[in-house]
């Protein structure tokens, strides 16, 4: 097995220096120096490799890493682990080291689609944490696996629920309504209709909806006509 070393060489062996500057200013929450530069696609290839020599557990016993493409890997390494109880207690060992929206979003493990009824119950705890990106993740794993068949009115309430100031946070709540209004409309409308939302989620809803091509343009007329002055 390779040490870490080896990680962070096979990393600067795929390294864009013009590319770390672009992402750079994409993620303005990473430390300035910590992106090395390769490219998502690259970095799942490596994750594969990693994971399927077992390295990817070099990256579970070093934490915190120093380099963002580094928790890229982690997480994409997670998203590859197929035993469901494994793959928790990784998960529960990284969020929070998850300092951006980036590393977040594609953290987005396999195996949870067979393990809806245990992952619901992990949501509802993670919703309730004091890490901004840990209660985003939450939120993104909801969005992603219960608004269509095993979609339940309750799950809304545990998002339109959540009362914080964070930017990244707010912004995935929106995120979820605007999705949710493309698979459940009918639902999800009265939340906006009735102003559940706090006003910069609901605007911010209405928005991302608006901009959505999975939403009618008679919807979009309403909603626009929903918009909280």
């Amino acid at each position: 097995m390779a040490n870490s070393t080896t990680i962070y060489e096979r990393l600067i062996a795929l390294q864009d220096k013009q590319y770390a500057s672009f992402q750079q200013k994409l993620l303005p929450t990473v430390q300035s120096g910590s992106i090395i530069g390769v490219r998502t696609p690259a970095l799942r290839s490596l994750a594969k490799e990693l994971a399927s020599s077992g390295e990817a557990q070099i990256l579970f016993n070093s934490l915190p890493h120093k380099y963002f493409e580094e928790n890229q890997l982690h997480a994409f390494c997670i998203a590859l682990t197929k035993d469901y109880t494994v793959c928790i207690r990784e998960l529960e060992s990284f969020l929070p080291y998850v300092d951006n929206w980036a590393t977040c979003d594609q953290l987005s493990p396999k195996c949870f689609a067979k393990h809806h009824k245990e992952l619901l119950s992990d949501i509802q705890r993670w919703i309730h944490s004091s890490h901004e990106y840990t209660v985003r993740f939450a939120i993104c794993m909801l969005m992603q696996h219960f608004l269509e068949k095993d979609f339940e009115p309750l799950f809304h309430d545990m998002v339109a629920s959540i009362c914080r100031e964070e930017y990244y946070i707010r912004m995935m709540q929106a995120w979820y309504f605007a999705t949710a209004l493309a698979k459940q409309y009918d639902i999800t409308l009265p939340y906006l209709e009735k102003r559940r939302l706090e006003q910069w989620v609901h605007n911010k809803t209405i928005q991302k909806a608006v901009e959505s091509y999975r939403i009618t343009e008679e919807q979009k007329s309403h909603l626009k006509s929903l918009r909280w002055k």
